[in-house]
């Protein structure tokens, strides 16, 4: 299974690998003036030679993105659930939550600012639950709803109750749609903290740490702390696909973890 996975994976390891060596044999031919980009090479060795305050940052950052993905997914799921049962949420609810969906998160940083603090976690702690929550909300939603008549004329013949009806049959139809929306959501969660950060929050997390030196014009360190934000994004990544095998055994490995396989 191991094997087959770093076989899958192999083909973007072989590009992404060769797009470094471009990135920095493109640099060391051309050497341009005033280029802000640094090689990976010096991004690496400023990643190694500022790793206690970058970790340091991390962990800050790691916290705000954990907590709210967690309650943005419990969030989605619990409106995904009321509108696939009650009538009335779908009319009342699924308006609000695309009403908050279009809401720019730079508009509202500095508004939940001046509610909680600015210095609050909780501020920031929002904004990741409202990035996460949409695409969370939309994709359960279409898994609880979107089932065939036949198999709830089925369970309806055996007189099972609505509760009976959505463990059975909607909540697995719904699990590759919520586990779709959660790899999503892992990557908007991490790109949503950071942002938020520019705008308030502890001054040890990654957004402050890349403002900070990037206005310093110290730019391998700035790209050593977004490296560290994709690193994070990346193994969030991950975990959402173990986690969908291990909720989902009974799909093949190719279709939860995903194949390059013809």
């Amino acid at each position: 299974m191991i094997a087959k996975a770093l076989h899958g994976f192999g083909p973007a390891g072989v590009v992404g690998a060769g797009s470094l060596a471009f990135w920095e044999l493109s640099l060391l031919l051309i050497r341009p003036d005033g280029f802000v980009l640094p090689p990976p090479s010096a991004i690496l060795v400023a990643l190694f030679e500022n790793f206690d305050e970058i970790w340091v940052a991390t962990r800050s950052t790691g916290y705000i993105v954990i907590t709210g993905l967690i309650g943005g997914v419990v969030l989605g799921v619990a409106w995904a659930l009321l509108i696939s049962r009650f009538r009335l949420a779908n009319e009342t609810l699924t308006p609000l939550a695309i009403s908050l969906n279009a809401i720019p998160i730079i508009a509202l940083a500095p508004i939940f600012n001046a509610w909680f603090g600015l210095l609050s976690p909780v501020s920031n702690q929002a904004i990741v639950v409202i990035l996460v929550f949409f695409p969370v909300f939309i994709n359960t939603t279409k898994g609880l709803t979107d089932v065939g008549a036949t198999e709830l004329e089925l369970m309806r013949s055996y007189a099972a109750s609505s509760w009976q009806i959505a463990r059975t049959v909607r909540i697995p139809n719904a699990l590759p749609y919520f586990f779709t929306s959660l790899k999503i959501a892992s990557s908007l969660a991490v790109i949503g903290a950071i942002v938020a950060e520019y705008f308030g929050g502890r001054q040890d997390a990654l957004g402050p740490f890349i403002v900070q030196n990037a206005g310093l014009t110290r730019y391998t360190e700035a790209w050593a702390a977004v490296l560290a934000g994709s690193a994070m994004g990346i193994l969030l990544y991950l975990l959402s696909g173990v986690l969908e095998r291990v909720s989902m055994p009974w799909r093949p490995a190719s279709e939860t973890m995903g194949s390059w396989d013809p």
